[in-house]
């Protein structure tokens, strides 16, 4: 069971929403959410490494996004020099 603060009700109504809303909605509400989850953890990496350029921050954030290997077969294993 999990914790919530949402009552029922509710839930069943936004249940209802999201049945009648268009594909191409539904879609833009997940883009929307990455692209939130993604400034989160960017925001978090700029606090734990404040003098970081903009691009190292990236790097930072597609590296842990991408894991070590994936990262490394796209732009290298030497992509931080």
């Amino acid at each position: 069971m999990s914790v919530t603060d949402t009552s029922p009700e509710a839930r069943q109504i936004l249940i209802q929403l999201y049945r009648k809303m268009p594909p191409e909605k539904k879609l833009h509400l997940v883009f929307d959410a990455y692209q939130t989850g993604k400034h989160l953890a960017m925001a978090g990496l700029r606090q734990r490494y404040p003098h970081a350029s903009d691009k190292g921050i990236w790097r930072l954030w597609a590296r842990r996004h991408l894991g070590e290997e994936l990262f490394a077969a796209v732009y290298g294993a030497d992509a931080d020099e």
